[in-house]
């Protein structure tokens, strides 16, 4: 594709979580398709139709196996952050019909203990998972998700 062929394409519109735990550190996982460093918070699109709140917490537990039970929800973006894809990326991705994503966060305190995260769901997204202090995100995310990563930590740091 022609980077002006991908950039007529439009956003995915996509959740993003930022779940919490009680120590105030960020879920982040690595994500399975890359043998590449790249850890990311849950995240995933929203369904025709579909409010994305109610997606922010299908996505959870799909990627994560945390239930809707053992979070609470305290706020969401006040807007939506897109993303561009890495050119070489978007034939590869959604079969090529979206330059990137765009995203409403969610931030979502963790009540539950580790034990109730499982990575390894009906279709595993991730290899690994950590908790990560806030100072740490940012750095250890891949660098085409950087921006939209400290926009959302800016947002919602005085909420954890």
């Amino acid at each position: 594709m022609t980077p002006e062929q991908i950039n007529a394409l439009p956003y995915r519109p996509c959740v993003g979580i930022m779940l919490v735990n009680e120590a105030g550190e960020i879920f982040t996982a690595q994500r399975l398709d890359s043998s590449a460093n790249a850890w990311q918070m849950p995240q995933g699109g929203i369904d025709k139709g579909e409010e994305a709140g109610v997606a922010a917490l299908r996505e959870l537990e799909e990627e994560t196996g945390v239930t809707p039970n053992l979070v609470t929800v305290i706020r969401e973006t006040k807007s939506w952050f897109p993303y561009d894809l890495p050119h070489a990326l978007v034939p590869k991705l959604w079969k090529g019909r979206y330059k990137g994503q765009e995203q409403k966060w969610f931030l979502m305190k963790f009540h539950g203990s580790d034990a109730d995260i499982n990575i390894d769901t009906e279709i595993p997204e991730f290899s690994e998972w950590r908790w990560t202090p806030a100072d740490q995100l940012v750095a250890n995310i891949v660098p085409f998700k950087r921006d939209v990563y400290s926009s959302v930590l800016e947002e919602f740091a005085p909420h954890f």
